[in-house]
């Protein structure tokens, strides 16, 4: 109770002192919360008169499903393992009013201690933080209790900020105030919720979304010139491990504050070595802090956050907090927003998966290192040509290095051919095999019930059953393995690019092969466009192809 005395007599001195210096309508809540207000900004009401501000994110692309201009490239070569380059494609919430693409909302600033406090309440916020300063805050005035209320809430367990989503998720919608979500941007009529970016996000964002693209300096390791890092990030060379208030440096070029420094954040899911695969462990950081050297700042930058760590002096298992570590948040939608939507989506995956989930990263095999390497080379050359404009008295040298671009993407070529040619090959002599077995199996399956017949009349003719069976039993398991075999390798052909699954055919076809060999060779044909056209295989269709061919009265001779 008494807490909450001091409180309201925080935020009648935070009136006093906000509402004295109060210039062209600044409220204390703009003052406080959006000390650096934009014109489409998304600000939400919060408790108690504060506001959080979000930045929309555009993503291109009508498609719900994809586009090629979201495919992106993440990670750094020189930020190390956890770093690694991928390609991806981003993702919006909410389809666009413009028509041309999708947003997703992020925090415009770190979640700072004020609004943390807006929600749980000064009890609440003093239960779970671990800065023995922060007690302090109820006995603050004037300027230095606005300059604490600005600063990111940090040192404070990952639970305690997932508790102060979820509260004021539950404050936003309540049905007696709908006048709250007014401003929620939605999908379908249906408003989207608080909670944190993904990864994948937070990275796209952090390296200026499309305004990067179109400048062709998305993939820079930072969106503006490192010799500027002091006037966009708080980090171990200009804090020296002091968080600052929020919005004293300057915005990335989507107007997003701190992204950079300040105190690392938390964002979404579970850490995993390279974002979207490997073990699951804690969870991932993004951004570093005012305890990150500078040379580190990067929009790659990520690290693990033990959320759930072991005290090896206490021997325990304790809910860590850090003191530079905090959040941001994000405005999402769910997939399925409404019972049609699911009918649309499943009907619009159809076109998709035929056309552009091909060349999206999910579409292409992670095995196939060479289509991989090729698809790296697409990268380069017009980087490649983006230097040679930029940089006109370095043409010969970059010549010299497209030069040796090109000569790699010949060996790859030439390396994709015999690949494909080399598997096509395999997968006859798999199908072929198969096939023999196939109709091994369906003497074999004559001959049995005959014997059968004749063990009715005679039990002499039991051994001769017996024989059979275990005959059958073997060619079963050696038609199944040249079958297993056979899927994989058309799995591994089809995720070639169609030419040089075109190519592969077209050399095995210069041979001359038995009348077996060339039915055997058309299904291969078959069965790998049907994969490189679907991305999946079909191996109870692709059985009763064989079936077909080779069962008696196919045409097999």
């Amino acid at each position: 109770m008494k807490n909450k005395g001091i409180f309201k007599k925080i935020i009648f001195y935070l009136f006093i002192l906000i509402f004295a210096g109060c210039l062209k309508g600044l409220c204390l809540a703009t003052a406080l919360y959006n000390p650096k207000p934009m014109k489409d900004d998304l600000i939400l009401p919060m408790p108690d008169g504060s506001v959080m501000v979000f930045r929309p994110v555009k993503v291109p692309g009508k498609s719900f499903w994809g586009d090629v201009k979201r495919i992106i490239q993440i990670g750094d070569p020189a930020g190390g393992p956890f770093e690694g380059l991928q390609r991806l494609e981003i993702s919006g919430s909410f389809p666009d009013k413009k028509g041309d693409g999708w947003l997703y909302y992020i925090g415009k600033y770190e979640v700072t201690k004020g609004q943390f406090i807006s929600v749980m309440g000064m009890d609440g916020f003093l239960k779970v933080t671990k800065d023995k300063n922060d007690k302090r805050i109820p006995h603050l005035k004037g300027k230095a209790l606005k300059s604490e209320l600005q600063k990111p809430v940090c040192f404070i367990p990952y639970s305690a900020m997932k508790n102060f989503i979820r509260k004021y998720n539950k404050w936003l919608f309540d049905p007696s105030h709908p006048e709250r979500i007014k401003a929620m941007p939605t999908i379908k009529g249906v408003p989207g919720f608080i909670r944190l970016p993904t990864e994948i996000e937070w990275e796209y964002a952090a390296r200026g979304g499309i305004i990067s693209k179109e400048k062709g300096t998305f993939e820079r390791p930072l969106p503006f010139s490192r010799s500027k890092l002091n006037k966009f990030s708080w980090h171990l060379g200009n804090a020296r491990h002091k968080i600052r208030p929020i919005g004293l440096r300057k915005p990335n070029p989507l107007g997003i504050f701190d992204i950079f420094g300040n105190v690392q954040e938390i964002v979404d899911g579970r850490f995993l070595p390279e974002i979207w695969q490997g073990k699951p462990g804690g969870v991932p950081v993004r951004g570093g802090s005012v305890s990150t050297p500078p040379s580190r700042i990067r929009s790659s930058l990520r690290g693990e956050f033990d959320a759930i760590a072991w005290d090896s002096e206490r021997k325990k298992v304790i809910e860590r907090a850090s003191f530079n570590t905090g959040f941001r948040l994000a405005i999402g939608s769910n997939v399925i927003a409404t019972p049609q939507m699911k009918e649309e989506l499943v009907r619009e995956y159809e076109s998709y998966k035929k056309g552009l989930r091909q060349r999206t990263p999910v579409g292409r095999t992670l095995d196939n290192l060479v289509a991989q390497a090729d698809t790296q080379l697409d990268v380069v050359n017009p980087i490649m040509a983006r230097l040679i404009k930029t940089h006109p008295e370095l043409k010969n040298d970059f010549m010299a290095i497209q030069h040796y671009l090109n000569e790699a993407r010949k060996r790859l070529d030439e390396a994709q051919r015999e690949n494909a040619r080399s598997l096509a090959q395999d997968a006859a002599r798999n199908g072929v095999n198969f096939s023999i077995y196939m109709e091994k199996l369906s003497h074999l399956g004559k001959s049995l019930e005959l014997a059968k017949k004749l063990s009715d009349m005679s039990t002499r003719y039991q051994a001769q059953v017996d024989a059979i069976n275990k005959k059958i039993n073997e060619l079963k398991m050696a038609s199944q393995e040249q079958f297993d075999a056979y899927v994989k390798k058309i799995g591994t052909l089809g995720n070639y690019k169609r030419q040089y699954i075109d190519f592969a055919i077209q050399e095995l076809r210069k041979k001359k092969h038995s009348d077996r060999e060339d039915r055997v060779l058309t299904l291969v044909e078959s069965h790998a466009k049907e994969f490189y056209k679907d991305r999946r295989s079909y191996p109870e269709k692709w059985r009763n192809d064989f079936q077909k061919v080779f069962s008696p009265g196919g045409g097999h001779r």
